[in-house]
C-alpha cells in the first residue's frame, strides 16, 4: 500500500521542503487556502519526479479536514502528517489567528488521530514565541477544554482575547496559540500513543519563509541576536522534520 505523507502549508517554506525529503519515499499530499500557491508547490515537486497533488482545505474548520481525511485515507496509508500551516501577528485578526493555530491543530489531530495506524506519526509546528509566555499566564484551565468542547475553548480564549487591547491582541492570540500546540501535542502523544501513533510538536526560530517575511525586522531581531547571528533557511529545518516523521526516529514523540 502508497505510504501518504500529507502536509499543511506546505505550499512554500519549511513544509514545502520537508515534501521534496519526504516525497523520495511517500506519495505527497499538500494542503492549504491558496490554490495557485498550491499549484505553483505541486508542479515544482512533481519537475522533481515526486508523486504529489494538491488538496485545498482549511485546517480551521472542522468539516474541511474530515473530507481530507477521507481524501487522503482512499489514497493510501497515512504514514505522516506535518501540520505546518499557520499565520502570524501581522497577517490576521487575534480570533483568526488562534482559531488557524490552535483550533486547527486540534482538527488535524482529531481527524487524522482517528485513522493513522501504528508507527505512523502526526508533527506539530509551533514557534519559538511558544516560550516567550510566562508560567503564570498560561490559561492552562482553559487549554483542557480543547480535549473536550472546542466550541467552549474558542469561547472562553476569545474572552481572554477581550480584555487585550487591541493592538496586542494578534502578538497575544499567536504566543498563546503556539503555547497551546505544544502542550496540546503532550497530551495527543499520550492518547494516540496508545495505539502506536506518535505525536511531536518543533518550535521553530526565525526562519527565511514567506511568513517570515511578513514578520519583517521585529522575527530577524530574535535571529540576528542569536547564536549563529543570522535567519535560518527552510531546508535547513526540513531534514530534522522529515526524519522526525520517519520510522528511524520510531521512539520519539
Amino acid at each position: 500500500m502508497t505510504n501518504i505523507c500529507v502536509i499543511t502549508g506546505g505550499g512554500s517554506g519549511m513544509g514545502f521542503e520537508a515534501a521534496r525529503i519526504l516525497g523520495r519515499d511517500n506519495k505527497i499530499i499538500l494542503v492549504g487556502r491558496t490554490v495557485e500557491k498550491l499549484d505553483n508547490a505541486i508542479n515544482k515537486l512533481k519537475s522533481e519526479g515526486i508523486d504529489a497533488e494538491a488538496y485545498p482545505a482549511d485546517t480551521s474548520d472542522r468539516a474541511s479536514i474530515k473530507k481530507l481525511v477521507d481524501y487522503a485515507s482512499s489514497k493510501g496509508k497515512i504514514k505522516s502528517v506535518i501540520h505546518a500551516a499557520g499565520i502570524s501577528p501581522h497577517m490576521a485578526s487575534g480570533e483568526k489567528i488562534f482559531d488557524i493555530n490552535a483550533v486547527g491543530t486540534i482538527n488535524i489531530n482529531e481527524e487524522f488521530g482517528e485513522v493513522m495506524e501504528e508507527k505512523s506519526c502526526i508533527l506539530n509546528v509551533s514557534s519559538m514565541s511558544a516560550y516567550m509566555l510566562p508560567e503564570d499566564r498560561i490559561p492552562k484551565q482553559i487549554y483542557k477544554m480543547g480535549l473536550s468542547n472546542t466550541e467552549m475553548f474558542k469561547g472562553a480564549m476569545a474572552q481572554v482575547l477581550g480584555s487585550v487591547p487591541e493592538d496586542m491582541k494578534p502578538g497575544t492570540a499567536y504566543t498563546i496559540s503556539k503555547n497551546f500546540v505544544v502542550w496540546y501535542s503532550v497530551e495527543m502523544a499520550l492518547k494516540l500513543g496508545r495505539k502506536g501513533v506518535r505525536v511531536v510538536s518543533i518550535s521553530p526560530g526565525t526562519f527565511s519563509t514567506p511568513m517570515g517575511e511578513v514578520e519583517g525586522d521585529q522575527a530577524a531581531s530574535f535571529a540576528l541576536n542569536g547564536a549563529l547571528g543570522r535567519v535560518g533557511e527552510p531546508k535547513e529545518i526540513a531534514k530534522m522534520m522529515a526524519f522526525i516523521v520517519s520510522d528511524e526516529a520510531s521512539y520519539l514523540t
